[in-house]
């Protein structure tokens, strides 16, 4: 079972996430499988908030906490990373300085 250290970077999460894949046998999962299940993450954190904003859901739906949904997401996403040779950290960085040049209005 791979451990994630006290204190991680964001490749210490990619790095993490790549061996429980292959740990859980989801390796082989494609990135276009694992944008599909991003989606469907996005729609549980959805829900998630939905719920503790108190607005009314379908009590038959399966989905967890807020946090539980966000974590969802980040491994997906460290997944689709991971599988295209993109180190977020790396991209973080370059995307916030085009999005420094930005005017926001």
């Amino acid at each position: 079972m791979p451990n994630l250290k006290e204190k991680p970077c964001l490749s210490d999460f990619q790095r993490y996430v790549a061996e429980l894949e292959h740990e859980r046998g989801f390796i082989d999962q494609s990135t276009h499988d694992k944008c599909l299940l991003l989606g469907e993450e996005i729609g549980e954190l959805f829900k998630a908030v939905r719920k503790a904003k108190g607005l009314k859901i379908d009590n038959n739906s399966n989905f967890g906490t807020i946090a539980d949904e966000l974590s969802d997401i980040l491994i997906y996403i460290c997944a689709i990373a991971n599988r295209n040779n993109i180190d977020l950290e790396d991209a973080f960085r370059e995307k916030e300085v085009k999005n420094k040049k930005r005017k926001w209005v």
